[in-house]
């Protein structure tokens, strides 16, 4: 009996689905590039004696030199942080930068070559798609979930207070530790940052944009910081009718809906209203919250630009100025 038992074990490899095979492929393939995260926080960041002064989170290797993308909440407050990698090697990485206002974070480790993981292009993706997520919930090490992308274009609030446009919505189960850890296409390719969780709730998980994290962690990279114009509004990505397109001859298929128009500083002159769809950025075409962002350069700062908008469903130009992020 249990040698037929273990004959069966050993030859139901043909029975795996086409699902199941998908998402064992890329289990296989990408695990070596997601690391485990220690963090030891300073002295200051304990607050009480029945804290911890360690927290644990995920990351995952972008580049062969050993750049490393995970949450800010995962590496904030740090006074050592160690990367552990798939083989159990332990390596202490630096912190090159991280962004509260995205939940993004830049690890560096150094050492040897390294296997990377890819972007791909979140504007693209569809609610349906399958989303797998690899991570270290609870510290059990390269633990795989799967599921769909349950929404797009949704808006969450980082720990700082300030909203996080165009993050995607999953069902695949995440824990605690899988913070900072990939959002995976079929492919194998990244379309988000695994950041956060509704703890009452069951399937509702969340990960910031594969475009808007790769956007973000490129700056930090360069620049050390993220050095960013706001102004003043919170959005999501909405699609725009064919017949508003042809009405105000515009060649956007999609905008940046505003829902909410933040109180900032003496700069904001409220030209912008609830209900608006941004479309234009000085004479450019700005389809999706990725997109508006992108604009909002530092250069910006402090001075006058042209902001298109859908207002009651007539093409309208406002002059506004972009003020300096906190950040």
């Amino acid at each position: 009996m249990h040698i037929i038992m273990l004959e069966l074990i050993n030859n139901d490899s043909h029975l795996l689905d086409a699902y199941s095979q998908t998402v064992s492929t890329i289990y296989n393939t990408i695990s070596p590039s997601v690391v485990h995260i220690r963090n030891v926080r300073s002295k200051e960041a304990v607050k009480s004696k029945d804290e911890r002064n360690e927290s644990m989170g995920s990351g995952f290797i972008i580049s062969s030199d050993g750049y490393i993308i995970s949450n800010h909440h995962v590496a904030e407050q740090a006074r050592e942080l160690f990367v552990t990698m798939d083989d159990g090697t332990i390596l202490r990485a630096d912190l090159k930068g991280s962004d509260a206002s995205t939940d993004i974070a830049v690890l560096k480790v150094d050492g040897r070559s390294f296997k990377s993981l890819g972007f791909a292009n979140s504007d693209h993706l569809k609610p349906g798609q399958i989303a797998i997520a690899i991570g270290n919930p609870y510290g059990l090490q390269q633990t795989v979930t799967a599921g769909i992308v349950s929404a797009v274009g949704r808006s969450l609030r980082a720990g700082n207070g300030r909203l996080i446009d165009d993050v995607i919505q999953t069902d695949a189960a995440l824990n605690p530790g899988n913070s900072g850890g990939p959002l995976l296409n079929s492919e194998g390719n990244v379309i988000g940052v695994n950041t956060a969780i509704i703890s009452a709730a069951q399937g509702i998980c969340f990960a910031v944009s594969s475009n808007l994290a790769s956007h973000i962690a490129g700056q930090i990279i360069m620049k050390g910081k993220v050095s960013r114009g706001l102004i003043g509004i919170a959005g999501q990505t909405v699609q725009i009718t064919s017949r508003m397109r042809e009405y105000n001859h515009i060649l956007n298929k999609t905008g940046v809906f505003v829902f909410e128009v933040m109180k900032t500083n003496a700069l904001t002159n409220r030209k912008i209203k609830y209900g608006d769809i941004i479309v234009q950025f000085n004479g450019n075409k700005v389809e999706s919250v990725d997109g508006l962002f992108k604009h909002l350069t530092e250069e910006t700062i402090g001075m006058p630009v042209k902001i298109g908008l859908l207002r009651e469903g007539k093409l309208t130009q406002e002059m506004i100025i972009p003020e300096p992020s906190a950040n």
